[in-house]
């Protein structure tokens, strides 16, 4: 990029990036004259990162923030991650990595992670996040389909390669491996960097597998200012601002990581912080999170209700800013956190394909079950799947006569699914929601996963939602049962808190409950405890559960039938 393309792409990013940072508490004003950054050029890494590093307000500030189970920890200020960088671009450059080649990340939580996103932001080339917890077949799908050039991985994963064909660059991070390049060698290079040429704001630069609920994953293709501007919205949601400590429990090589763990916070000139632990303990996260000062805090539901299990007042200095995003949070979670930690959780609604489109915001009534209104920058309509009309009930869509800036290029090599989404003149989440007269909108289910039942609409968060309520309850699925007179009735897959027994007496307990606390229609008719098969990145794989249904009655199976004084 030229200098004066550079201060110019730097200058509009601030000038949005201060707008909202102005406008925090006050979603009126910020959604009604709101303008995404017109950019032409852009390199977030070098426009954006380099020069909050070099102002004299963040040289102390720590970027990055990582602690360990044992106690270790490393801390690397604003000015230490834009050189170390540097470095790393430089040495990779030297390895043949070039402007739109892609690379295969797979590192876990370590400061390597961050500096090796830099660099290829820097060089221009594309990053296709990775899992550590990806095997061979995995791999080589993304080797073979994401064509990459290079990847760069743990030197405990390396062996996962080893069948894994291709002629691509082969990088490890740690110990050093045989026939590998040691990455540890980058930090003997230069650290001021000098890119080889203009970064354009529709280069690509994210290549993401998605997780694959019910189909072999897709290529979400992001672009320099898709995901690096698009979280733009992000910051808003989180609320974060300049010196906050941000803590998101995330895995790397998933979209919510590159949310929240890398550049909502750096968008706001705030610490990334991270916990790395084996085992998930309440009591030694919190203990962390008292100690290092943790002001913003986000989790996906499932830690949110491994929390609520334990005891909250624990935590003496409990954050301000609170949210949780991934699939919807039950109303209950959210009441058990505010009454312990005087604090609400906002829940924010997002895909891969897109930063946070829909979200409870800073300083705003929080309607019970909703998961807020529209971000800046996002107009939402909700359509109806039938008629394409707009509905109070339908598909959540982004009007692409108003495309925001944080939304996906496409699926990469797939012309046929990115017309599919980007049909009619709306981009399609796959996600049914209403909306109410405030413009409050509350998640309903994947279309998908929605179905009917004596011919009744079924929203299985909405039946979940009360499960939850149950103190013999940590988490629940709900999913459609074939019934010879209904067509299907809704069953539960139960996964047991901690003290409760799954026998007869515990699943009566449940099925009462939920037969007093639901609508006739929605009552949950049969129930089974089972652990919840997931995604990789955590989500309930309903699509699973759901073939497990059609055939006899599985051993272990209460129905409500099995107890007659419940109708009684």
């Amino acid at each position: 990029m030229s200098n004066g393309a550079e201060v110019t792409g730097y200058r509009a990013f601030r000038a949005a990036r201060d707008y909202l940072l102005a406008h925090r508490e006050d979603y009126e004003t910020a959604y009604r004259e709101f303008a995404w950054p017109q950019l032409d050029e852009f390199n977030w890494a070098t426009d954006w990162f380099d020069r909050i590093a070099a102002d004299p307000a963040n040289a102390q500030r720590y970027a990055l923030w990582i602690v360990e189970e044992d106690g270790a920890e490393n801390r690397w200020t604003f000015p230490e991650m834009s050189a170390r960088s540097n470095q790393v671009a430089n040495w990779l450059r030297g390895l043949g990595v070039s402007r739109g080649d892609r690379v295969i990340v797979m590192l876990g939580n370590q400061g390597e992670l961050w500096e090796t996103i830099l660099a290829a932001i820097k060089l221009g080339a594309v990053v296709i996040p990775a899992s550590t917890l990806l095997g061979p077949a995995d791999l080589a799908d993304r080797v073979e389909r994401g064509n990459a050039k290079h990847v760069i991985v743990r030197s405990a994963d390396t062996e996962k390669f080893a069948e894994v064909a291709g002629d691509y660059t082969r990088i490890a991070v740690g110990e050093p491996v045989s026939g590998w390049h040691a990455f540890e060698t980058a930090y003997a290079s230069a650290a001021e960097f000098t890119p080889d040429g203009v970064t354009r704001a529709e280069d690509p630069l994210l290549l993401y597998f998605t997780s694959g609920t019910t189909a072999k994953p897709k290529l979400v293709q992001h672009t320099h200012v898709s995901y690096p501007v698009g979280h733009l919205s992000t910051m808003y949601w989180i609320g974060l601002e300049p010196g906050d400590v941000h803590l998101n429990i995330s895995s790397p090589g998933w979209a919510k990581h590159a949310w929240s763990n890398f550049f909502a916070p750096w968008n706001a000139e705030a610490t990334v912080f991270l916990y790395n632990y084996s085992r998930f303990d309440a009591a030694a996260l919190m203990a962390q999170m008292d100690r290092c000062g943790i002001t913003s805090f986000c989790a996906p539901p499932t830690v949110w209700r491994m929390l609520i299990q334990a005891d909250l007042s624990v935590l003496r200095t409990p954050p301000k800013k609170v949210v949780g995003a991934g699939e919807p949070l039950n109303p209950e979670v959210i009441e058990q956190v505010e009454k312990a930690w005087g604090v609400t959780i906002r829940d924010g609604f997002g895909q891969t394909e897109t930063s946070v489109q829909v979200a409870n915001t800073p300083g705003q009534d929080v309607v019970a079950g909703s998961m807020g209104r529209p971000l800046p920058g996002f107009v939402v309509a909700l359509v109806d799947p039938v008629t394409g009309e707009r509905a109070s009930e339908g598909e959540i869509c982004l009007d692409l006569a108003h495309r925001p800036v944080g939304l996906m290029a496409g699926y990469a090599d797939d012309d046929e699914r990115t017309s599919a989404a980007f049909a009619n003149g709306y981009y399609h989440t796959g996600d049914v929601g209403s909306i109410d007269e405030r413009g409050y909108i509350t998640y309903v289910g994947r279309t998908d996963d929605v179905f009917k039942a004596s011919d009744y609409r079924i929203s299985p968060f909405e039946l979940e939602s009360v499960l939850l309520e149950h103190e013999a309850v940590a988490e629940a699925a709900v999913v459609p049962a074939p019934d010879p007179i209904r067509l299907a009735v809704p069953k539960a897959y139960v996964v047991l808190a901690s003290g409760h027994e799954p026998n007869a007496d515990t699943a009566r307990e449940i099925l009462a409950y939920a037969r007093e606390h639901l609508a006739p229609y929605k009552r949950i008719r049969r129930l089974q405890f089972a652990d919840l098969p997931k995604t990789i990145s955590g989500k309930i794989r309903r699509v699973e559960l759901r073939g497990r249904e059609g055939g006899e009655r599985p051993e272990g199976e209460f129905r409500e039938d099995d107890f007659p004084d419940l109708k009684s």
